[in-house]
């Protein structure tokens, strides 16, 4: 019987396998947009020259507390210090919202100083930054969804479930997206100057 529970426990759980399956998947879909990009600027046609507005760097700042403060709550969750992990995915989920405005503030300040991400006018090198930073935006939302529902279900004393699980993935992917995005802002920094 030991045999059969030490088995059990080197397991991965289910949900955790689709999660590296998941980022597997996205971390191709980022590389290929970024090789499309370098591939696109080499051919040298109307290539637009632009630097990221500050605002990038803001957010940059932002998206890495929030990391930190997934890691603490899920420290404190593992704990059993709920006070604690109540305001630490609190602070998450705010910091995932405020991420995700100052990134649509940095989009305003490219389309108001020339830099058309879509539609006419748009530039290969606007919509290519529209794109790739639209996707990681979009997953970036998804895992604020995720972030919102562990709010609502830490603040819901009805339920008792102690299972780690779901803030263990929860804390996975937000790392993962703010991996994601340091990656990008690095390499727009860097290729696109």
């Amino acid at each position: 019987m030991a045999t059969v529970s030490d088995q059990q426990r080197k397991k991965i759980h289910p949900h955790k396998f689709s999660l590296w399956v998941g980022m597997a998947s996205i971390l191709m879909m980022f590389a290929g947009f970024t090789s499309a990009y370098i591939v696109k600027r080499s051919d040298g046609n109307n290539w637009l020259e632009f630097t990221l507005p500050p605002v990038f760097w803001y957010s940059t700042g932002v998206i890495l507390l929030s990391s930190l403060t997934i890691y603490l709550a899920a420290k404190a969750f593992k704990d059993r210090n709920m006070v604690r992990y109540r305001a630490l995915i609190t602070v998450t989920a705010v910091l995932g919202v405020l991420f995700t405005i100052l990134q649509w503030s940095g989009f305003q300040f490219l389309q108001d100083h020339g830099v058309k991400l879509i539609g006419s006018n748009s530039n290969p090198a606007g919509s290519f930054l529209g794109v790739i930073t639209g996707v990681h935006m979009l997953h970036v939302l998804g895992g604020v969804v995720v972030l919102i529902v562990l709010f609502a279900r830490a603040f819901n004393t009805q339920r008792k479930n102690y299972s780690s699980v779901p803030i263990e993935v929860a804390s996975a992917y937000w790392h993962f997206v703010d991996a994601i995005w340091i990656y990008l802002f690095v390499f727009f920094n860097i290729v696109s100057n």
